[in-house]
């Protein structure tokens, strides 16, 4: 039996209810009031309890080795001594902010009563409203209820006047714990009480109007306003309360020293408490997922999910529910404030009926709209513009009203990227011909989908056409069922989840076992961005085997990402067999998994082993990460010899060359037979590849030329990047750099102006630093006119390359005032430094001779 708690219970029973919708913070415990359980359009919505991480303990009792339940001891040394004044301080905040939602749990207790009496009076009238038996069901315990909590709310509220460190308040809580009964009652009445209250409201107008429309007191404080509340809201509340109480009670004790009289008292309260839980988990049927249908049919929610749909040549996002024996695709109605969100059904499909697009006779994507990539990374800068202002806002004195209206912008910009980032088709069909087509981000996406279905697929199921009653039931039932509650993009997250990572995680795919079969094997490397998955490294075919050995290291770089996903795919060589589509994938999935990126583990030094399971496979890998901040730190040169990590001025005089062999060769190379890779300088190279080429252009040896032509060119990519990282200033000089900035920001308003002022900076380079810029920008220009092949715009090149060419070196970045925070980094230092190459990239030809001739009237200090 899955215990009932905070984190972990299934969802998708009627009592899932239980343990969700705290407003839970550090501070104390916020006044669940009228405005709890509201969605931003105003519309009711169920609750749903939210997995992250800084959510609360588990709640089911501890045990001890014998099975019995044991008393819960906060950990120790939470007090020190210096400590009491400050934890007692903590208390008195806790307990006045609980007091706070009392009051508000209070006076939603008696706007439920409020209607009670009248509707008991009118009862055994001629025109009863609703009969006494209804009323019963309806308000059962609830009077009760009432009067323990105004009972435990008049004798806590003295004690918080009148605060000082010999106060004692463990009685009230312990005495609260032992009337619990009469919520085991009303927890076990609840389910009946919603139905009563809905059939008789569509049985009764009357009902309905009093039901929809129960009038709520503020607090004292509060000027006295009301609020509108419907009965099924309230009815939820007392379930709510019993979670709020343990929870403050582990917040109590955490600030109560050990030697206090209140200690022994709360924890026996908290004893209490958490036994009652436990008692109500041993009752749940914790797969309780099935809607019934008019027919006396029994289907289960098997997974559901937002997925961008193509219709009518146009994207449209769509919430898709994979029953037991049929696919529904939904979208959310629009609701008038105060009413339930409802879903309406596009279609459905039974799975007896459905079937996936083969590969040689699928349709072309090539109908649908797909955006340019530099309008796609222009948004996420966008959102990350946002991000930083939402940050800086928050630390104002009055920034919150801003704050508000900067995150609905937000909102709007990432579900705008969510609908159109996805490229990957996943079709499905029903008998009589009629095609549905969504896009995904990532192929693992895809395969859960289709393997979820094919599964089902494997039983007997009968064809099956839904009634408009029955499909409406199901329809409904939707709401209720649903295990994603809403688009995942962050601007619906609470502050206090995690953010991700910003900067590079270096990943090795050591070896995979657990093939039956020999086959040509590779696996894919995808991280989260911006709501979704991107694929950012791939590692080599490994031929013929059951135990591929890659032991392959590369650099991805991530931008505020949770998870790491790794597929396993068998090379496919039958070109019959190639979709028509660009970017349908055709090899075969043997195996997929995720691993979620714990800051604390990835972030030591040290490299952290891991095997992902799937499907009978394992695939060993190690990672570590390193910040932005760190991973492109530059180093003061110490060395002459070699090429990097040195100045660029001393590796040309060296050579004498005007540009550095590495980079002329490096370029040819990638123009030779790298132009039309997908993904050139965005896809990682192996890292052992990059360190091999690194060592031999260092070394200067003979064999560099043979080296490159034989090496992959993701790695040759890899290098040159790397050699612009390591150069110990950046190649646009460190004392160019504030110049840079200011004139980078400069309003297009101008664009005269503002081009002298770039034109200028470049002049002002040191001769090697700009013929060697001039090359780069050349090639990168050249590059980016394949990118209706190689997916690589001006835009991802000077994503790419734009902090690589202008990162301050350390001495230089720690002058002014930077701001701390990866990610805002990443969207204040890292965006602008984009902004620089993009204006170059963007600007026609320029030569050195020209711009040497091209003595302009206007000049600055830089």
């Amino acid at each position: 039996m899955e215990p009932l708690s905070a984190r972990g219970l299934p969802r998708l029973s009627w009592i899932d209810t239980l343990y969700s919708n705290f407003n839970y913070n550090t501070d104390g415990y916020e006044g669940d009031g009228a405005e709890d359980g509201k969605s931003q359009d105003g519309s009711e919505t169920l609750p749903y309890i939210d997995e992250s991480p800084t959510m609360s303990p588990q709640l089911c009792a501890p045990q001890g080795p014998d099975g019995e339940a044991v008393s819960p001891t906060p950990p120790e040394g939470l007090l020190p001594g210096g400590e009491i004044e400050k934890g007692l301080e903590m208390k008195k905040l806790v307990l006045s902010g609980f007091l706070a939602s009392e009051e508000i749990y209070i006076n939603q207790l008696e706007a439920l009563l409020l209607p009670m009496r009248p509707l008991k009076a009118t009862a055994t009238t001629s025109q009863p409203v609703l009969t006494i038996q209804q009323v019963e069901t309806i308000f059962y315990k609830i009077q009760d209820i009432f009067e323990i909590h105004k009972e435990f709310y008049d004798a806590l509220l003295p004690n918080i006047q009148q605060w000082d460190e010999k106060v004692t308040v463990g009685h009230l809580f312990q005495k609260l714990a032992s009337q619990l009964g009469v919520y085991k009652a009303f927890v076990d009445n609840y389910k009946v009480a919603l139905e009563t209250a809905e059939k008789c409201s569509q049985a009764n107008s009357q009902f309905q109007k009093i039901s929809e429309n129960l009038k709520v007191k503020g607090p004292k404080d509060s000027k006295d306003c009301t609020t509108s509340v419907s009965m099924e809201a309230l009815l939820y509340k007392p379930i709510d309360r019993v979670t709020r109480s343990t929870l403050v009670l582990h917040d109590l004790l955490k600030h109560t020293p050990k030697d206090h009289p209140d200690f022994p008292l709360l924890q026996d309260a908290l004893r209490i408490s958490q036994n009652f839980l436990s008692s109500i988990n041993e009752e749940i049927d914790p797969r309780r997922t099935a809607v019934t249908t008019p027919k006396g049919e029994a289907r289960q929610l098997v997974k559901d999910g937002f997925l961008v749909e193509v219709s009518e040549s146009s994207r449209k996002v769509r919430h898709v529910f994979l029953f037991t024996d049929l696919l529904l695709c939904a979208k959310m109605k629009k609701t008038a404030v105060g009413r339930h969100q409802q879903y309406e059904c596009k279609w459905y499909i039974p799975l007896a009926d459905l079937t996936f697009q083969t590969l040689d006779d699928s349709d072309s994507c090539h109908s649908i709209q797909v955006l340019p990539e530099h309008e796609i990374e222009e948004m996420k800068i966008k959102i990350s513009v946002l991000k930083s202002e939402i940050q800086k806002e928050k630390k104002a004195p009055k920034g919150q009203s801003r704050v508000e209206r900067l995150r609905k912008k937000m909102n709007e910009q990432e579900s705008w990227l969510l609908l159109h980032s996805p490229t990957i088709p996943f079709r499905i069909h029903n008998k009589h011909g009629k095609s549905y087509l969504f896009l995904l981000s990532s192929d693992y996406e895809r395969s859960e989908w289709r393997e979820s279905i094919q599964k089902l697929q494997k039983k007997d199921l009968q064809a099956c056409v839904l009634s408009s009653v029955e499909l409406q039931v199901l329809t409904s039932s939707c709401f209720k069922l649903r295990t994603v509650h809403n688009i995942p993009v962050t601007s619906n997250k609470d502050d206090e989840e995690t953010p991700g990572l910003y900067g590079f995680l270096h990943v090795i795919v050591h070896s995979a076992k657990g093939f039956k079969e020999s086959a040509n094997l590779y696996c894919t490397l995808e991280v989260d961005s911006y709501g979704y998955f991107v694929s950012k490294a791939k590692t080599r075919v490994f031929r013929d085997t059951t135990e591929p050995q890659w032991n392959e290291e590369f650099e991805i770089e991530l931008e505020g990402s949770q998870y790491l996903r790794i597929l396993c795919y068998e090379n496919c060589y039958d070109k019959s067999m190639l979709n028509k589509d660009d970017n349908e994938i055709v090899d075969k999935i043997m195996g997929k998994g995720q691993v979620q990126l714990d800051p604390q583990t990835v972030q030591s030094k040290n490299w952290h082993m891991d095997v992902i399971e799937m499907n009978g496979i394992k695939v060993e890998f190690s990672m570590k990460f390193t910040s932005r901040d760190l991973s492109l730190k530059r180093t003061p040169s110490k060395k002459q010899s070699g090429v990097f990590g040195v100045k660029i001025n001393v590796v040309t005089k060296r050579e004498r060359s005007k540009v550095p062999y590495i980079v002329r060769q490096c370029i040819e190379e990638v123009e030779k037979r790298g132009i039309d890779e997908v993904g050139i300088y965005r896809i990682s190279g192996v890292a052992t590849d990059i360190q091999a080429l690194k060592t031999a252009f260092d070394t200067n040896t003979k064999d560099i030329l043979m080296m490159l032509s034989d090496m992959d060119i993701n790695a040759i990519a890899g290098t040159l990047k790397l050699y612009f990282r390591e150069l110990p200033e950046p190649l646009l000089t460190d004392r160019l750099y504030p110049a840079f900035m200011e004139v980078g920001a400069l309003s297009p308003v101008d664009p005269a102006a503002k081009e002298n002022c770039m034109m200028h900076l470049l002049r002002s380079l040191p001769d090697p630093n700009l013929m060697t810029f001039l090359t780069l920008l050349e090639h990168l220009k050249r590059v980016a006119e394949k990118e209706p092949i190689n997916k690589m715009s001006l835009h991802n090149l000077a994503t790419v390359f734009g902090p690589t060419l202008l990162r301050p070196s350390e001495s230089e970045s720690t002058k002014g005032q930077h701001i701390t925070s990866a990610s805002d980094i990443w969207s204040h230092d890292v965006m602008a430094q984009v902004q620089v190459l993009l204006y170059y990239l963007q600007h026609p030809p320029i030569t050195f001779a020209e711009l040497k001739r091209n003595t302009l009237y206007f000049s600055t200090d830089v």
